[in-house]
């Protein structure tokens, strides 16, 4: 298996692309991909106030909080009380979008991916998982925790937002201290 270990301390803030709020990029695949030409992204934004979503035409999201009471989202007129942690919200990002705090900031994990060319399944999981990627294809484990380890990588420890890309055949296994966001991305 090739891993890379994403250390949180290691992202910088940007802005988002419609300039409403900031965002730490975890990783793009492929890598160091720009904004109009990833085939998959995934993020931390820190949402402070109500306000318009950028828009992704040809995109997928998956929304999760983190972090914060949740949202509510409006999504091409439609509301979607984001209100669950934890729990991972899908939505058309190239649909109108504004989010509206319920009761405070938010910090979400952001899954966008091409839905033409790619596929992403997002879970929120605890304990020991094995990071297998789909042939071709590419696992993303961000730990929500302190004291994840990565094993077969000389116990590699994984603190709060650390993450680990893996691509190829040989699995991995990541202990989780408490929760993980697993993301398999696969070609369609």
């Amino acid at each position: 298996m090739t891993a890379r270990v994403l250390r949180a301390a290691d992202r910088a803030p940007v802005p988002w692309k419609n300039g409403g709020g900031l965002t730490r990029e975890v990783a793009t695949g492929p890598g160091g991909a720009e904004a109009d030409a990833f085939a998959w992204r995934v993020s931390l934004a820190d949402v402070t106030a109500d306000g318009p979503f950028s828009v992704f035409p040809g995109v997928d999201r998956t929304l999760t909080v983190v972090e914060g009471p949740g949202m509510d989202l409006v999504v091409g007129g439609e509301h979607h009380i984001v209100d669950e942690p934890l729990w991972p919200h899908d939505f058309p990002g190239d649909l109108p979008t504004d989010g509206f705090l319920l009761g405070g900031p938010v910090v979400n994990l952001n899954v966008m991916y091409r839905r033409a060319s790619t596929r992403a399944e997002t879970a929120v999981v605890c304990g020991t998982v094995r990071l297998l990627p789909p042939p071709g294809g590419a696992v993303l484990a961000l730990s929500l925790d302190d004291g994840a380890v990565l094993e077969g990588a000389d116990g590699v420890r994984l603190d709060r937002y650390d993450a680990v890309l893996a691509a190829g055949a040989s699995p991995g296994v990541l202990r989780t201290m408490g929760q993980a966001v697993l993301i398999t991305f696969s070609d369609k």
